[in-house]
């Protein structure tokens, strides 16, 4: 699981807001009732961010101080099934968000399989000082569950990549691709992994569903893998792909290479940057076909605005970053 909210996390001076990232697969009757009280919750203590409620359980990312996120997390303990959730935190020198969301949805990790119980069916956890053992056996296949942008920055040496735009094309891919998978040589075992745990967590319950018996997701994530295997034992190669301002990290979970495309929303490499066709705040060599000139020139009004708003230390709406699915 994510760590503890009581884990060590930078200076709290220079980097005053507390970021947490949340989830937890627990049933809830009352969907609404759980939105409701988030809702006052958060918003009560000037918390911002977003959290997605479904009947499956609770998922998302929020920020505020210290007070107000410790008194949130004791609020959202109390909930059905959360008393021992983990957290995965950040700080941040000014507020990441623009305003508190707390929607009702589906599902909190979008699948498109409404049958799947991730908390009966799920895989068999493997802790990150365990991971190396198990995807070095040739008897392993390690899919890596992530968007095919977010493989493109980093993934586990040896891992297939399903080349899926969004997480809901997961299950096609398998099912198309489920023979060629699992007929070679001896039972084999499954490992699967993705960024903080959650749609690893999914597809191991929906391989289960599918009748896949041996299945396994990396605990915590890539974020703990690199948090706490070192960098000379690791089998992680190129950086991580993360759904905030940080776009990317490595190992010790120090900031990445990679930045943020304005135009696309998606990660730019130091190579892309060098590309003619790169316009910080505008486009990068992957959109820059694709956008008008119209297009282009509102990024650019876009990119100087939030340019003069952090001049004058404040935030401006166009800093935004990509949907978090994980």
């Amino acid at each position: 699981m994510p760590q503890s909210d009581t884990d060590h996390v930078p200076d709290a001076a220079d980097f005053p807001i507390r970021v947490v990232a949340l989830y937890r697969f627990t049933p809830f009757a009352d969907r609404e009732a759980v939105r409701a009280s988030l809702a006052l919750a958060c918003c009560s203590r000037g918390v911002k961010g977003t959290l997605l409620v479904a009947h499956e359980g609770l998922n998302g990312t929020i920020a505020g101080t210290d007070a107000a996120i410790g008194e949130v997390l004791d609020h959202i303990r109390t909930l059905p099934g959360c008393a021992n959730i983990g957290v995965r935190e950040s700080r941040a020198a000014a507020m990441p968000f623009h305003r508190m969301k707390v929607r009702i949805k589906a599902e909190i990790v979008t699948m498109g399989e409404p049958a799947i119980d991730p908390v009966a069916d799920v895989g068999h956890y493997v802790a990150p000082g365990d991971w190396n053992a198990l995807i070095d056996d040739p008897n392993t296949i390690l899919i890596d569950t992530r968007n095919d942008y977010e493989v493109a920055v980093g993934t586990f040496a040896g891992a297939i990549d399903p080349k899926t735009r969004s997480f809901r094309d997961f299950p096609a891919w398998f099912r198309e691709h489920r023979d060629a998978l699992l007929s070679k040589g001896e039972k084999p075992r499954v490992a699967m992994f993705c960024t903080g745990g959650i749609r690893c967590e999914k597809s191991t319950a929906f391989l289960a569903s599918e009748g896949v018996e041996d299945v396994y997701h990396l605990k915590g994530g890539i974020l703990a893998y690199l948090e706490s295997v070192p960098a000379e034992q690791s089998r992680w190669e190129g950086e991580c792909f993360v759904f905030d301002q940080r776009v990317a990290v490595g190992h010790g979970l120090a900031p990445g290479t990679h930045e943020l495309c304005h135009g696309c929303r998606m990660p730019v490499s130091v190579a892309d940057r060098a590309s003619d066709l790169y316009v910080a705040g505008v486009s990068c060599p992957a959109c820059h076909a694709d956008r008008s000139d119209a297009q282009k020139a509102g990024y650019a009004e876009r990119h100087r605005q939030t340019g003069l708003a952090e001049a004058r230390g404040v935030a401006h709406v166009g800093a935004t970053y990509p949907t978090r699915d994980d």
